[in-house]
């Protein structure tokens, strides 16, 4: 029996297979995001610039992110391939879709909204969605559309680390919920409107309260963050750090296990 050829043999199976378990690790996961182009210009703006943005992050095939308008891709079949939902300036729009999200969420999917994506109020009649974002329904906002100092509340979790105690966001339309979604013990409010900005709008004011903007329901493994209204949204890097931050945290939460770790 030939050895020295043998052992060549062998190096080249143990080259290659370990060659292709390095490739097989990519893409790390998926993203379906949802989107509308018949919705106010502002949104529109948002999402255009938000498929941009993430679009760019999957240089080097880390991750793939699809885009669909089609909210009736909001379904079992669909969503059962991807680890992330992410609501760019939309939202279920019947009974069938809202089902199809309920059931992904309650069997560990994971969830990024933005802005309108979490509107609900007295005629929406969804109580399974205003307790999946903590209790938090819209009471009123703030008009026209400014940047705000919003304060890190919490400088241990993973989506906040290392941040300065507060910055400038650019310029969005500002929610108040009421309840609180800070009243939910669930609920880790990640970062909230400055009292520094009060009286905060011009036609329509938000005179002061207590204004979440960024938090997690801790029983899902889901991010909310109140901006994504118009084209600066994507101009500040604080900012920037803080959305991909929450990315990352919704997929690497996955009770599958952590993608992120080799």
């Amino acid at each position: 029996m030939n050895f020295p050829y043998l052992k060549g043999v062998l190096c080249l199976l143990v080259l290659v297979t370990g060659s292709h378990l390095a490739v097989a690790q990519f893409p790390r996961f998926k993203v379906l995001a949802f989107y509308s182009n018949k919705v106010e210009r502002d949104h529109v703006d948002f999402a255009r610039d938000a498929v941009r943005f993430f679009k760019d992050l999957t240089a080097g095939n880390g991750f793939v992110f699809d885009t669909t308008s089609n909210m009736s891709d909001l379904n079992d079949q669909k969503l059962r391939d991807y680890s992330v939902v992410m609501m760019l300036n939309d939202f279920p729009h019947n009974q069938e879709q809202r089902n199809a999200f309920t059931r992904y969420m309650e069997n560990g999917g994971g969830w990024f909204g933005f802005h309108v994506a979490a509107y609900n109020d007295k005629d929406t009649h969804w109580p399974w969605f205003v307790q999946f974002l903590g209790g938090a329904v819209f009471y009123t906002n703030s008009w026209p559309p400014m940047p705000a100092k919003l304060v890190i509340e919490d400088h241990t979790h993973p989506i906040t680390k290392g941040l300065p105690e507060s910055y400038i966001a650019p310029t969005n339309e500002w929610y108040q919920w009421k309840p609180s979604p800070r009243e939910n013990k669930d609920v880790t409010i990640l970062a909230s409107l400055s009292a520094d900005n009060y009286p905060l709008g011009l036609k329509d004011i938000i005179h002061d309260g207590d204004t979440p903007v960024m938090w997690t329901n801790t029983k899902y493994r889901m991010v909310y963050m109140n901006i994504g209204h118009g084209s600066k949204i994507f101009t500040d890097a604080t900012q920037n750090r803080i959305i991909v931050a929450g990315l990352r945290h919704v997929v690497a939460s996955d009770k599958k296990g952590n993608v992120f770790k080799d």
